[in-house]
C-alpha cells in the first residue's frame, strides 16, 4: 500500500489477528482488512457498525443485490479492487439470482434504484428521485445506505493502493459472506465511543469532529470541498471527485512538503467520506428527507 503505516502501524492485538490468520488462511492479510484495523476508532468501528447493517441486516433487497449495488458503485469509481471483489461477493451470497457480468439480469426494481445511485456519484447535486418513485421508501433509503459505504471504500481503495494478492479473492470474499462484515470486538476498542443514535451520524462525527493528528478544521475541509493550502487542495479534490487518479506521486507530494503519513492517511478518509456523505444527504434531500448538511 503506498502508507507504510497501513501495513505495519497497527497495535499489538491487531498484529498478532493478522498473523494468526495469515497463517491458518496461507494467505496474505487483505489490504481492505489492514487499512480497517488500523486507528479503529478514527474509521473502522462507526464504518463496520454501518456496513454490517447495509450489507447483511433486514433489507428489501437480498445479500446479492446489496453486493451488485456495490460492485456497480465500484465500477463508477473505476476502482478493480472492489470490482473484483463485489463481483465474486455477487456469485456467493446471490447463488445465481443475478449474474454480475449481465445487468439485464437484475430485477428491474434494482435496475431503478442503480441507475438513481449513479446519478448521486456523478452528480450529486442535480440527484432527481423521479426514478425511484415506484419503490418503498425505505428500500431507497437502504440501497443509499450500501452506497454510502462503497462510496467510502471504493475511495480510499484507489488512494491507499489496494491491491488483490494471490488467494486473497477466493479466501477474502468468503470471510466476509461467513463472518456478515463484522470483525471481533476487541479489534475494534479504541477510544471514547459516542453514539449518537444513528450509524452514519456516529461516522460523520468520529471521522470529522474527535480529536487527531490534523485538526478538525482542516478534515472538515478537505470533506466539504473548502479552500485548503496546497498540496493538500489538489490531492483532497482528487480524493473526493476521481480517486482512481491518485498515484504514488501523490503521496510523496505530501510527505515532501512535510505532512505525516498519519495526517495523510485523516486527510484521505476525510475528504472520502466528506464525498460520500453529500451524495448520500443529496439522496435523501431527493426523497424529501431534511439532512444534516
Amino acid at each position: 500500500m503506498r502508507l507504510s503505516i497501513l501495513d505495519h502501524g497497527h497495535r499489538r492485538r491487531a498484529k498478532l489477528f493478522l498473523t494468526l490468520t495469515s497463517a491458518l488462511s496461507r494467505v496474505d492479510s487483505p489490504d481492505i482488512t489492514k487499512m480497517l484495523l488500523y486507528r479503529p476508532g478514527f474509521l473502522a468501528r462507526p464504518l463496520l457498525e454501518l456496513t454490517a447493517d447495509a450489507m447483511r441486516g433486514p433489507s428489501y433487497w437480498t445479500a446479492g443485490e446489496r453486493e451488485y449495488l456495490a460492485m456497480c458503485t465500484a465500477q463508477l469509481h473505476q476502482c478493480p479492487f472492489c470490482i473484483d471483489t463485489h463481483a465474486e461477493l455477487t456469485r456467493i451470497a446471490g447463488h445465481g439470482e443475478i449474474d454480475p457480468d449481465n445487468p439485464t439480469s437484475a430485477r428491474p426494481e434494482l435496475r431503478a434504484v442503480r441507475d438513481f445511485l449513479a446519478t448521486l456519484i456523478s452528480t450529486p447535486d442535480r440527484a432527481d428521485a423521479a426514478g425511484v418513485t415506484t419503490l418503498p421508501e425505505h428500500a431507497v433509503l437502504e440501497a443509499l445506505r450500501v452506497n454510502l459505504v462503497f462510496d467510502i471504500i471504493n475511495r480510499l481503495a484507489n488512494a491507499f493502493g489496494f491491491t488483490l494478492r494471490e488467494g486473497q479473492l477466493h479466501s477474502g470474499t468468503r470471510a466476509l459472506h461467513r463472518f456478515g462484515y463484522r470483525f471481533p470486538r476487541f479489534l475494534l476498542a479504541d477510544g471514547e465511543t459516542i453514539d449518537h443514535g444513528d450509524a452514519v451520524e456516529n461516522l460523520r462525527h468520529a471521522v470529522l469532529d474527535v480529536p487527531g493528528t490534523t485538526d478538525p478544521a482542516l478534515r472538515t475541509a478537505a470533506a466539504s470541498g473548502g479552500p485548503l493550502p496546497e498540496p493538500w487542495q489538489s490531492y483532497a479534490t482528487t480524493v473526493r471527485d476521481a480517486s482512481y487518479k491518485i498515484t504514488v506521486t501523490d503521496i510523496d507530494r505530501l510527505t515532501a512538503a512535510g505532512h505525516t503519513e498519519d495526517q495523510i492517511f485523516e486527510v484521505t478518509v476525510a475528504a472520502a467520506t466528506g464525498a460520500a456523505l453529500h451524495s448520500f444527504d443529496s439522496g435523501r434531500r431527493a426523497l424529501g428527507h431534511k439532512t444534516t448538511t
